[in-house]
């Protein structure tokens, strides 16, 4: 599997403080990548001199295979959500994402096309026409991550892109972005672990400015290799409330939870609930960081 990002290196500082302090970090082509750390962590720097917003102070930045940043190299090949857009409010979502589809290097066919889709994947099809101002903080939010599915960008780039949305909106949204799995790399930060759970395949831990920890989500939650059975009293000789699987190597989870399940219920278990690995949250907190 290729890179759609690579940094090595990264050091980038404020004043007295460093922002990121020789980071690295991976994201495999195709994948969708939650970037996680707290407050303060490096996670909105590291987008942004993703993005070609900001420059490092040293380290080395390598997207999609062509290097930092540049509009005359990505444009059209990158897209982008920075965390905090502020919009023209004079004018409509579908002049503004008509000319930020045009700075991509689209045509007037392919404009238009390209404007309708991205306006019906966030649900504002019926808003494109009225002005910025007139819309809530929710629909503005929509707007910019609008902006950054236009065209059929190779990687995207997401910085809390949930935020403001109300629960169907942003249900909406995971569900679009689940969909690019395989299609496109998305790399996504977000404070809300159980969203990320649900639409990531591969996952990056930073804090202080470093990367403390990534993998594949399969990997370091242990749904590859670990299953837990929750039993109800009266429990088997022998078992407790909960009954711990590791699964060998080689063998598939699915096939080792089966047999599990069969001897637990000849035993005359009565099953609540089965689990694949632990929960992101979980997993997340007992790695030491602190939200």
């Amino acid at each position: 599997m290729s890179d759609a990002i690579r940094c090595e290196g990264l050091f980038k500082r404020y004043r007295k403080a460093n922002a990121l302090d020789g980071l690295d970090l991976v994201v495999p082509a195709g994948t969708i990548c939650g970037l996680i750390g707290p407050n303060g962590a490096g996670k909105t720097t590291t987008m942004s001199i993703l993005a070609g917003f900001l420059a490092p102070d040293a380290g080395t930045v390598d997207l999609l295979g062509r290097g930092r940043f540049t509009p005359e190299t990505h444009s059209g090949r990158v897209g982008i959500l920075p965390q905090d857009a502020e919009l023209p409010t004079a004018s409509t979502p579908r002049q503004l994402l008509s000319v930020w589809a045009r700075l991509q290097g689209l045509d007037g066919p392919s404009t238009r096309r390209s404007v309708d889709e991205a306006l019906a994947a966030v649900l504002l099809h019926d808003r494109g026409d009225v002005r910025i101002a007139t819309l809530s903080h929710g629909m503005r939010r929509r707007v910019t991550v609008a902006s950054a599915l236009l065209g059929d960008p190779e990687l995207v780039l997401l910085d809390e892109p949930t935020s403001g949305l109300d629960p169907a909106q942003a249900r909406h949204l995971r569900e679009r972005i689940a969909a690019e799995k395989g299609r496109r790399t998305v790399l996504l930060s977000s404070h809300n672990l159980a969203e990320l759970e649900q639409i990531c395949d591969w996952v990056i831990f930073i804090d202080k400015g470093r990367c403390t920890r990534s993998g594949a989500m399969a990997t370091l939650t242990g749904r590859d290799r670990e299953v837990f059975v929750h039993l109800a009293a009266p429990f088997p000789p022998g078992r407790g409330a909960v009954v711990t699987l590791k699964v060998p190597e080689g063998v598939p989870p699915e096939d080792a939870t089966s047999d599990l399940l069969r001897a637990l219920l000849a035993e005359g278990a009565r099953i609540t609930e089965v689990r694949r690995g632990e929960s992101l949250e979980r997993r997340y907190f007992a790695e030491g960081e602190v939200a």
